[in-house]
C-alpha cells in the first residue's frame, strides 16, 4: 500500500511540475525536467540528507518513468485535462498526505528525533514543488502562499505523537496521511492561509524618489 501511494503521489505531483512548465511555456524538454523534479525532488533531498545513497529513484528506475509518464500526458493532453484541474488538485492533496507520511516513516526509519521526523515529512511532501519553482525562477509556492507545507508538517507533527504513545506503523502512517490530506483540503475548500504583514515593502519607485529628496 505504501508503494502505490508513493508511485500514486510521484505521478499527480510530477502532473503538477508539467502544467507548471506549460503555463511559462516550456518546450518538451522543460514539461519533462519540471514534472521528474517535481515528481521525485523531495525523495531525493530527503534520501541524500538521511544518507541514502544513491537515492532511491536511482535504484528503482520506475519513479524516473512514472515522472516522464506524466509530463508526456500534460504535454499531449493540456487542454483536455485543465478543466479537470480542481480534481488534479484533490488527487495532489492526497499525494501531498502520502509523501509526508512517507518521508515520517523513513525518518524514524532512519532513527532521527521528532524535529527530524518531522522535516523529512515536510521535505519529502514539498521539496519537489520548492525546486520546481526555482527552476523557474518564481518565490516558492510553500514560502509565500496557500496552507501547504504546514498541512505536512502538522501531518508529521501527529505522526510523532502517535509513534510516541505507542501506536503501530500502520496507525502512524494512516494517522499522517489523513491529517495532511484534511488539512490540505479543508485549506483547498475555504481558502485557508498563514497570516502575512503586507504593506511594508516599498513600492517600484519610491526607494528611488526618496534617495533623490535633499
Amino acid at each position: 500500500m505504501i508503494y502505490a501511494l508513493d508511485v500514486f503521489g510521484t505521478f499527480v505531483f510530477a502532473l503538477s511540475g508539467a502544467f507548471r512548465a506549460i503555463k511559462h511555456e516550456l518546450d518538451l524538454l522543460g514539461v519533462l525536467v519540471l514534472a521528474v523534479a517535481t515528481g521525485v525532488g523531495g525523495g531525493m533531498i530527503r534520501d541524500l540528507l538521511l544518507g541514502t545513497t544513491p537515492p532511491m529513484v536511482f535504484r528503482n528506475e520506475s519513479y524516473l518513468a512514472i515522472c516522464v509518464a506524466g509530463g508526456l500526458l500534460v504535454f499531449l493532453a493540456a487542454g483536455r485535462l485543465a478543466p479537470l484541474w480542481d480534481w488534479v488538485m484533490v488527487a495532489d492533496a492526497v499525494g501531498l498526505g502520502a509523501f509526508a507520511a512517507i518521508g515520517a516513516q523513513k525518518g524514524a526509519a532512519g532513527g532521527l528525533g521528532g524535529f527530524g521526523i518531522v522535516m523529512m515529512a515536510a521535505m519529502t511532501a514539498t521539496g519537489g514543488g520548492v525546486v520546481r519553482d526555482i527552476l523557474v525562477m518564481e518565490i516558492p509556492a510553500v514560502l509565500r502562499t496557500d496552507f501547504y507545507a504546514s498541512a505536512a508538517i502538522l501531518g508529521g507533527v501527529c505522526f510523532v505523537a502517535v509513534r510516541a504513545a505507542g501506536a503501530p506503523e500502520q496507525v502512524q502512517l494512516f494517522t499522517c496521511l489523513t491529517v495532511t490530506l484534511v488539512l490540505r483540503l479543508l485549506a483547498m475548500r475555504f481558502g485557508l492561509s498563514l497570516p502575512r504583514i503586507k504593506g511594508l515593502a516599498p513600492r517600484p519607485g519610491e526607494g528611488d524618489a526618496e534617495d533623490g529628496k535633499g
